[in-house]
């Protein structure tokens, strides 16, 4: 499975052709979809292009991007930086009035199984992340209900293409070891081609996107998401 990551937690400045608001994210799920993701995950924003868990920021967005793009899965962040106090993230979840189909919860993060639970009792799935080079893989492992989860993601955070590798290496094998979920590894910035690859070979699910990496393999800029997921595919294939 090929998923497409449209914007992350990055802001306009960052990168000009950034979706943003509902408008521009359905048109970038839609070439992308139409260049051959399978997924989308999507962060809401606010007007000031900052990610937010509100209820209408994520109805607005989740109705925009399915409308271009039905049958096609759709996940939101719960990040902590959204809104720091897990409570309250859980709350906001409580409160969503249309609900995505899964939700990534970052496991390095304070309260994780409160979000997570959260979102289990409202039936939306969830993408449980694990940063490499922190205590998330024995969080995550440690909580009883973590074979109910959609997926891991497999986020290697070490941006260099050669020791980013052997993080992955060591992170798939401990997760490996202890779990029978489905992996999706994905890397960042300079790392995130060469783990796409390992994904590959490994046929595990991946992910590219804005979010991830702002370049082309060649090391061009990457105008779109749909420009991303196309040179996904030619790695692939």
């Amino acid at each position: 499975m090929l998923q497409v990551c449209l914007n992350g937690a990055r802001v306009p400045a960052e990168c000009a052709h950034l979706p943003v608001t509902p408008q521009e994210l359905a048109t970038a799920a839609r070439t992308a979809v139409a260049a051959g993701a399978q997924d989308i995950h999507l962060h809401p924003k606010n007007r000031d292009g900052e990610d937010t868990l509100d209820p209408a920021a994520v109805a607005a967005a989740l109705t925009a991007v399915r409308a271009v793009a039905p049958g096609i899965p759709v996940g939101v962040t719960t990040g902590a930086w959204t809104t720091p106090d897990s409570a309250e993230r859980a709350s906001q979840v409580r409160s969503w009035t249309v609900l995505p189909d899964h939700a990534s919860v970052n496991w390095h993060e304070d309260g994780a199984a409160t979000v997570a639970t959260t979102l289990l009792d409202r039936g939306i799935g969830i993408e449980a992340g694990i940063y490499s080079g922190t205590q998330a893989a024995q969080r995550f492992l440690s909580w009883p209900d973590s074979h109910r989860v959609l997926r891991i993601l497999a986020e290697i955070t070490d941006t260099s293409p050669q020791t980013a590798i052997h993080a992955a290496t060591g992170l798939l094998e401990e997760l490996r070891s202890a779990t029978k979920s489905s992996i999706l590894l994905h890397g960042e910035d300079n790392a995130a081609w060469a783990i796409l690859q390992m994904a590959a070979s490994l046929q595990l699910d991946m992910r590219i996107g804005l979010e991830d990496v702002l370049q082309l393999p060649d090391g061009t800029t990457a105008e779109t998401n749909a420009a991303l997921i196309h040179a996904a595919r030619g790695i692939i294939q």
